[in-house]
């Protein structure tokens, strides 16, 4: 059966500060969650750790109880998730279900393997939704500074709809090209910091030697 494309949702995501959806409130998540509501965004967030949610609550975000809550509440959904399991169990059971409505943009900023991105982008399809991937450079501090890197793959024409929401959370958004290159983006780059690192090691290592001849 053929398969009509997801409507668009970039130019109704831009007419308005509608509820945003965030789901995994971790080291990472959380921070992300709160620059949404410093930049007037109304947040609908879940985590499955209830503790996780009340400083967020605490500053004016509605907390439900799952990800299908926040599908329910929320046409723009982000994700922060540990692992491809985790992103997996997310979106093939509890958030992309019959309560997903038609148009949404999911955007997950997890780091996980390109290949499932691609398989979850080829799930929200089935629904009328949009998957983009948009994994993230930077630690917890540039989360809480919101100075993040976002590399996201994707539909181009969704492109503005996901930076709308991604530059409240960070200080470059680089597309990538379709979905599942913003994890390879992110794949060579983490490949890119080990071996700097590995190369500082090894040069401290030869001093070493060299000084102590």
């Amino acid at each position: 059966m053929h398969l009509c494309s997801p409507p668009s949702v970039s130019t109704r995501s831009m007419a308005s500060k509608t509820p945003v959806g965030f789901v995994g409130l971790g080291n990472m998540g959380s921070p992300m969650a709160k620059n949404l509501l410093r930049n007037g965004y109304p947040v609908i967030a879940t985590d499955v750790f209830p503790e996780s949610c009340k400083e967020l609550q605490d500053i004016g975000a509605q907390v439900v109880d799952s990800p299908a809550e926040v599908a329910e509440r929320a046409d723009r959904i982000l994700t922060m998730l540990p692992s491809s399991p985790n992103v997996i169990e997310v979106y093939t059971g509890s958030l992309c279900d019959t309560r997903v409505k038609k148009g949404t943009l999911l955007i997950d900023s997890s780091t996980i393997d390109p290949a499932v991105s691609r398989e979850m982008a080829a799930a929200a399809e089935k629904m009328g939704a949009v998957f983009m991937d948009a994994p993230v450079s930077g630690g917890v501090g540039a989360a809480s500074l919101a100075k993040l890197t976002f590399m996201v793959g994707g539909v181009e024409e969704e492109y503005n709809a996901a930076q709308e929401l991604l530059t409240c959370m960070g200080a470059n958004v680089v597309y990538c090209g379709q979905v599942g290159n913003g994890q390879a983006a992110k794949i060579c780059n983490n490949m890119l910091l080990a071996i700097g690192m590995i190369g500082t090691a090894e040069t401290m290592n030869l001093g070493i030697r060299l000084m102590s001849l």
